[in-house]
């Protein structure tokens, strides 16, 4: 029998262009009449709020067949609660979606005590949007000015709880730099612990994601009322060097501290994961991480985002699902020292 001959360049380009094309049919016919809840692993008002609500505003234009997205607030262990739904009892038919912190996909590799509600390396990641910088501030009143003011001076910081940046990162800074600030826990979310901040009831806060303080709070910036501590990143934030705001390297002296450092905000590299459901259908999950990655792109999303004051840099599904697998293949003894350092 004689053997098919290979297609030419032009060929290829043109089967690519009818499978596209053919798939985009199939799935404006499975999402035609359907609606998709956007599950936000945190209370409304906070930055993931925020983000979670542009991106669901923009995203089912990009979703053929153009299904209604309906935003909902399932606050709860860190976005765990969120993430635990959209993995064991959410339709596994691209019809549940979830908008989780990064702390819950962390929370199961560095809390061996806690209640695993899912398993971040089964959830299906459609992208995040963006990766981001985190910063510790008090408010100019403050007696605490700067950093080095927390190395010599007792003052209490505000936290939400397990798996949310504010208490872990709290913790994490205490104990990795030798700052004498105590660490209460209990606040619904960072619009709380403003609040708390403007009454004195609490110096500061540190694990503030920056973009997010740039939205909920642009008048603390825009009037001069804020001391920002600390920048903390893999890499230095350029608008927060430009404003003189030195990086949490600067005080973490040892090596082994360092590597703890560097491990619990790896994290940050996916900062607003969206997750669908273990087990959703491949060509469904195609479809959907195609669309979240046009939304990032989209020039309306972006103008929204511009007015929101929010920072957009995002990253892959894929690539966000390969960055989770490698976290958690890190070093048993290195895992250890980590979860150490973010606990009471």
């Amino acid at each position: 029998m004689p053997s098919t001959p290979p297609l030419s360049p032009i060929g290829l380009i043109a089967l690519a262009a009818a499978v596209l094309t053919a798939t985009h049919a199939r799935a404006a016919d499975y999402y035609a009449g359907k609606s998709i809840d956007l599950l936000i692993g945190a209370q409304s008002g906070g930055g993931y709020d925020i983000y979670a609500r542009i991106v669901a505003k923009h995203l089912n234009r990009h979703i053929p067949g153009q299904s209604a997205i309906v935003a909902k607030n399932m606050p709860g262990a860190g976005s765990a609660r969120a993430a635990g739904f959209i993995s064991t009892l959410a339709p596994k038919d691209g019809t549940a979606l979830g908008a989780i912190m990064p702390g819950a996909i962390m929370g199961p590799l560095l809390d061996e005590k806690a209640e695993t509600l899912f398993d971040p390396t089964k959830v299906l990641y459609l992208g995040t949007a963006n990766n981001g910088t985190r910063v510790c501030v008090t408010l100019k009143s403050s007696r605490i000015k700067s950093f080095d003011d927390l190395l010599t001076q007792k003052a209490v910081f505000g936290g939400v709880s397990t798996n949310d940046s504010t208490q872990e990162y709290g913790f994490l800074h205490k104990k990795t730099t030798g700052a004498q600030y105590d660490v209460v826990s209990g606040y619904r979310g960072t619009p709380d612990i403003a609040l708390a901040i403007e009454r004195g009831e609490i110096d500061g806060v540190c694990g503030w994601d920056w973009s997010s303080f740039k939205s909920q709070k642009p008048d603390w910036l825009r009037d001069g009322k804020v001391n920002v501590l600390l920048q903390v990143g893999l890499q230095p934030n350029p608008e927060l060097s430009r404003l003189g705001v030195p990086s949490v390297f600067e005080y973490v002296k040892n090596e082994d501290d360092r590597k703890v450092v560097e491990l619990v905000i790896s994290q940050q590299v996916f900062q607003r994961s969206y997750i669908a459901p273990p087990g959703t259908p491949a060509e469904v999950l195609t479809v959907l991480r195609s669309a979240f990655d046009a939304t990032m792109n989209d020039a309306q999303f972006l103008d929204d985002a511009e007015k929101l004051r929010i920072d957009i840099s995002p990253l892959s599904g894929a690539r966000v699902q390969e960055l989770v697998d490698k976290l958690y293949s890190t070093p048993k003894e290195l895992v250890a020292m980590a979860r150490r350092a973010i606990r009471q």
